[in-house]
């Protein structure tokens, strides 16, 4: 089956891509990645695509995670931020690209829904723990946040979820705090639901036209590089992505949800999606404990301490809970 590859990868993988290496120079040099703590990459072929792996193994490890970007980042800058500090910590990872983002190339021609993302996520669990029963967590930044939590209400086999905000787009506040603006709230997001059941359906628009895409970072500089980065915040998404994602309908709503504890680890400086967006939602959730950590002086995207810090130890504290 042919793939299409994202055309910012003049190889496979994340080796021939510079944008990540720029990156993660604004980052603490504790978190640079290090011979005896760095990914593997791995591809997943599933339905259609080639799904992208920054696998960090552990056979000692009584818990994984598998981490979840969302609408602006990619896999690899999930594992920037957190592999190092978790793997030390005794834990295994695997950071996953999503459809449209990263390393994962798509079959040519292949459009893909919201609802795709959440069935891969679930999927994937099965596929690990098909492999290897050791329990499985799952954490996901900004969209990827409510990813985790629709893939395990999808799923119902996870032993913990944790979000940098979890965003339920159905609410109105939410969709109108998120968009670019209320023109793209109110108007834009209906436009994308009609267009979906005609062949405008796989029109694509960049999404930093869609969304808040300028405040993914609190650094002008390394906003630049995000924002030209075609496999992150430079990416486009089709009407019909737009569509399935501002509507998407869990397989369990909140007041039900009991499968497993929720930690979410809210950035403090964050200008997309403050506090009280999650606060929307996260209440809701009364069958399970739901903690929140405030991550002091983060972005978004965080880059700055003592967030970093205090968000690493904060999931080390849930995962060691949880596979107790």
């Amino acid at each position: 089956m042919p793939f299409t590859k994202p055309h910012s990868l003049p190889s496979d993988g994340y080796d021939s891509q510079t944008a990540w290496r720029d990156i993660q120079k604004f980052l603490p040099d504790r978190l640079h990645f290090t011979p005896e703590h760095c990914p593997t990459e791995e591809w997943w072929e599933h339905k259609g695509y080639k799904l992208h792996l920054d696998r960090w193994r552990n056979s000692e490890a009584k818990i994984r995670l598998i981490l979840h970007h969302g609408v602006g980042t990619n896999g690899r800058q999930m594992s920037m931020i957190l592999g190092v500090p978790l793997h030390k910590a005794g834990f295994e990872l695997v950071a996953l690209d999503m459809p449209g983002y990263g390393c994962t190339e798509v079959s040519d021609g292949q459009v893909w829904s919201y609802d795709d993302w959440v069935q891969l996520s679930s999927d994937f669990v099965d596929h690990e723990m098909k492999a290897d029963p050791r329990p499985i967590a799952l954490y996901g930044l900004s969209a990827g946040g409510m990813l985790t939590y629709h893939s395990a209400a999808l799923n119902r086999k996870v032993k913990g979820i944790i979000g940098m905000t979890f965003l339920d787009q159905r609410i109105q506040q939410v969709a109108d705090a998120t968009a670019r603006n209320i023109l793209m709230s109110r108007v834009g997001l209906p436009f994308t639901r009609a267009a979906n059941a005609t062949p405008f359906a796989r029109f694509k628009i960049p999404m930093s036209l869609a969304s808040k895409m300028s405040t993914l970072v609190n650094n002008n500089d390394a906003l630049r590089i995000f924002l030209n980065d075609s496999t992150s915040a430079g990416s486009s998404a089709s009407m019909h992505f737009l569509a399935t994602y501002s509507q998407y309908k869990p397989a369990i709503e909140p007041e039900a949800f009991d499968v497993c504890p929720v930690l979410l680890t809210q950035p403090a400086q964050d200008r997309w999606t403050p506090l009280e967006l999650s606060e929307l939602f996260l209440p809701r959730i009364t069958k399970v404990p739901v903690k929140t950590v405030q991550l002091e002086n983060a972005g978004h995207y965080p880059l700055e301490e003592p967030g970093l810090q205090q968000m690493a130890d904060a999931i080390i504290e849930f995962l060691n809970e949880i596979s107790l």
